[in-house]
């Protein structure tokens, strides 16, 4: 009496590698004349989930994420139009500055040995004064609208921050240059300079900050009109053709 076969001596007709699967994991792959049969890769290094082909999609998700990452050529001019015209004008805040001191109302002071008062009690230039730095922020905001939107007509909301930032600078400058230049703000030590009785005049002060605002204001909404009224117009899609009549019969 024979032995029973044990399942690795039992041979299936599936098991040959001729027959369009792959060789067992027993069998090394040089022994059949057929290694790789056709369905399957012949570099299986390229059979993982990194293909190297320039055009996968992944590749494709880099460079184009690489190419959004860095500001176009239009975007890098815009900025440094904007940034020029910040600069330009925050330097011209010292006309501003030397406007303001030369045509804000001077407010009078007189000592009487002991303390400083003001010789007109019921004048109103300490709030003259304010109001000369408003009018001429607003003057020059509207003057510095009209040349930045002349000179770049197709600019974007970069010109328009540009602007804004470059207002508010300009106004601190002047604020700050007119103080400086105009009388001293030791007024006990003018006071005493001047003697008992003689009228000086007294520091120039900016009262109202708000003030320091005007300008900027003034050169968003003229350069906003501007560009409403005369800017450049987006072209209009064109409309498809008409349909052709139908014959009468």
């Amino acid at each position: 009496m024979t032995a029973p076969l044990t399942p690795h001596d039992q041979h299936s007709p599936h098991d040959e590698p001729g027959e369009g699967r792959p060789p067992s994991h027993g069998q090394p792959s040089g022994e059949s004349g057929a290694p790789y049969p056709s369905g399957y890769p012949e570099h299986p290094g390229h059979a993982s989930g990194h293909p190297e082909h320039p055009g996968h999609p992944g590749h494709a998700e880099l460079s184009e994420h690489s190419e959004h990452s860095e500001p176009g050529p239009e975007l890098r001019a815009e900025l440094v139009r904007a940034s020029l015209v910040a600069i330009a004008v925050a330097v011209s805040g010292v006309l501003l500055g030397l406007l303001w001191l030369w045509l804000a109302p001077k407010v009078p002071l007189v000592s009487d040995g002991s303390a400083v008062y003001l010789k007109n009690s019921e004048g109103e230039d300490a709030v003259g004064a304010d109001g000369v730095f408003t009018l001429l922020g607003l003057a020059f905001g509207a003057v510095s609208a009209i040349v930045v939107f002349l000179l770049f007509r197709h600019g974007g909301i970069a010109l328009v921050v540009g602007l804004a930032i470059g207002g508010v600078l300009a106004s601190v400058i002047a604020w700050r240059l007119g103080v400086w230049l105009g009388p001293t703000s030791d007024v006990v030590a003018h006071a005493k300079a001047a003697g008992k009785g003689v009228t000086f005049d007294g520091p120039l002060k900016l009262g109202a900050k708000g003030a320091l605002l005007a300008w900027s204001v003034a050169a968003m909404v003229i350069h906003l009109v501007l560009t409403g009224l005369f800017g450049p117009r987006d072209p209009e899609p064109a409309l498809p053709p008409p349909a052709p009549m139908p014959e009468a019969r």
